[in-house]
C-alpha cells in the first residue's frame, strides 16, 4: 500500500516472485470511469473507489476461499479502505511503503504510468492515513532497495 510512485507495484512483483505466488495490480481493476478521471489528474472519491475496492476484496476472497496467497499491490490509503479489504480477509497483512514526498514526486515525474500522473500525489498524500498499530502489517522505508524490502516482508510475515 502506499501513494504511486511509492513502489507498490514493483515491491508486489518482487515479492509474488520470492514466494511462488500470484500477484494482482489492483489498478488493472479500476473502471474506465476511473481511470479517465485519474488521467484527467482529478482524484477520486470515496465512492469512486468503493467499487474497485470491492473487486480487490473479492481477489482476496477467492484467493483465500481457494486457500492460495495474493500478493495485491493497492494503494489501501485510508483506514477505512483497508477495513473494507480486511472485511474479505481478515488476514490480510498491509505493508505500507512510506517516504518523502520529494523522492516520490522524483520517481513519478521520470516514469510512465497509464492513468496516474504526478497532479494526484499531493492528493494522495492529504489522504493518507499511515498503518494504525492495530492494523496487521508492517510501514518500510520506500527508499529501501528492492530486495530489502522483500526480505523485510518475508520476515515480518513468518
Amino acid at each position: 500500500m502506499g501513494v504511486e510512485g511509492s513502489g507498490k507495484t514493483t515491491v508486489a512483483r518482487a515479492l509474488a516472485l520470492a514466494l511462488d505466488v500470484e500477484f494482482l495490480d489492483a489498478d488493472s481493476l479500476h473502471s474506465a470511469h476511473n481511470r479517465a478521471k485519474m488521467a484527467a489528474g482529478e482524484a477520486l472519491s470515496d465512492a469512486d473507489r468503493l467499487p474497485w475496492l470491492q473487486a480487490v476484496g473479492e481477489r482476496l476472497l477467492q484467493a483465500k476461499v481457494a486457500e492460495r496467497v495474493v500478493v495485491i499491490a493497492c494503494s489501501a490509503l485510508k483506514r477505512g479502505y483497508r477495513d473494507l479489504l480486511r472485511g474479505y480477509d481478515a488476514d490480510v497483512i498491509f505493508v505500507h511503503l512510506a517516504g518523502p514526498i520529494d523522492v516520490v514526486r522524483t520517481r513519478v515525474a521520470v516514469r510512465t504510468h497509464e492513468f496516474a500522473g504526478p497532479s494526484l500525489l499531493d492528493s494522495q498524500y492529504a489522504q493518507l492515513e499511515p498503518l494504525a498499530g492495530d492494523e496487521k502489517g508492517v510501514t518500510l522505508d520506500l527508499r529501501l532497495r528492492v530486495e530489502e524490502i522483500v526480505a523485510s516482508v518475508i520476515d515480518h510475515a513468518a
